[in-house]
């Protein structure tokens, strides 16, 4: 049987594959041509909360399609390096599960943990800033779209524990719920890739054009969506990595889902055995015949006896 063909049609002129597949960003950013679109991105993330923006960006990881397993749970994220060796870890998460907000602690963690090698001293230690683009509603009570993280102190905010650690949500699945209602009130670069990645797939080039007021970073990585999207072989490989998310996900819902079902039963049953126990010291304890409260209770003799 030959290979199926696939539609490379645009859906209402826009690429069919969603800008924030992992595998495109990691495409994307990892391509040494697009160094100037990863900087301009990091900038707009930098400048948006007020820190001076980078000159290099070198990316640590480069993805490389052509080993990419799709069948294998990987976390697809760039790493890369700036001028002062500072470190920044992005990634994009499109779905919610209980554990995600300790998943990117650790992803963060590892990037930290990285930097040292044996006989390295701690004070080798370098920053490392993590961007996690969340394609779902997540931190309900805020409301700005770019929500940042540091470690403060409780009693005065003021005090920064360590600028080693901070982590930047961009709130794409918020967004989109509000419709992009209170974007204006962020950076005007960080405002056109959120325009980006919220309606990248259903908007036509003079659409986006307009709704990023031509910024040619922007732009550029519409362009390359449309190239990735037209390629067979890229569409393939993204159709067979969603079946398998998806049936990760189904599976660890499942396997979720059992557990804490077999837990309750658990409970239910170790509940009983509690109350059974205590009917039958009580019962003992008020002269109750052993015969009798065995077959009450269901508990042995023996173990009755042992009752105080």
């Amino acid at each position: 049987m030959g290979k199926q063909r696939i539609n490379t049609k645009f859906r209402k002129g826009g690429p069919d594959i969603k800008p924030t597949s992992d595998i495109f960003t990691a495409a994307l950013w990892s391509a040494p041509k697009n160094e100037p679109v990863l900087r301009d991105f990091l900038n707009s993330v930098l400048i948006d909360s007020q820190q001076p923006p980078i000159q290099e960006a070198t990316v640590l990881n480069p993805f490389n399609i052509k080993e990419f397993a799709v069948d294998r749970q990987l976390v697809l994220d760039v790493r890369v390096r700036d001028e002062w060796d500072r470190l920044y870890n992005i990634e994009v998460q499109t779905r919610w599960h209980h554990a995600f907000l300790e998943r990117m602690l650790l992803h963060w963690a590892k990037v930290y943990s990285s930097i040292l090698r044996a006989g390295d001293h701690f004070t080798q230690l370098l920053p490392v800033k993590s961007v996690v683009l969340a394609d779902f509603p997540v931190f309900p009570n805020l409301r700005e779209f770019h929500t940042i993280f540091e470690i403060r102190a409780r009693e005065n905010p003021k005090v920064l524990l360590t600028d080693h650690f901070q982590m930047h949500f961009l709130r794409l699945g918020n967004a989109r719920k509000r419709q992009l209602e209170g974007l204006n009130v962020l950076y005007d670069g960080l405002q056109h890739w959120l325009k980006f990645f919220t309606y990248g797939t259903t908007v036509t080039e003079d659409k986006m054009s307009q709704l990023v007021e031509n910024n040619p970073m922007v732009l550029k990585a519409y362009e390359e969506l449309r190239r990735f999207t037209s390629n067979n072989e890229m569409r393939d490989l993204e159709w067979r990595r969603q079946q398998f998310l998806e049936d990760q996900y189904i599976i660890a819902y499942a396997t979720a889902d059992a557990a804490r079902a077999e837990g309750e039963a658990e409970g239910k049953a170790k509940g009983k055995a509690e109350r059974d126990i205590e009917i039958a010291r009580s019962m003992k304890q008020k002269g109750y015949d052993i015969k009798a409260i065995a077959e009450l209770t269901g508990l042995s003799r023996k173990k009755i006896e042992r009752l105080d």
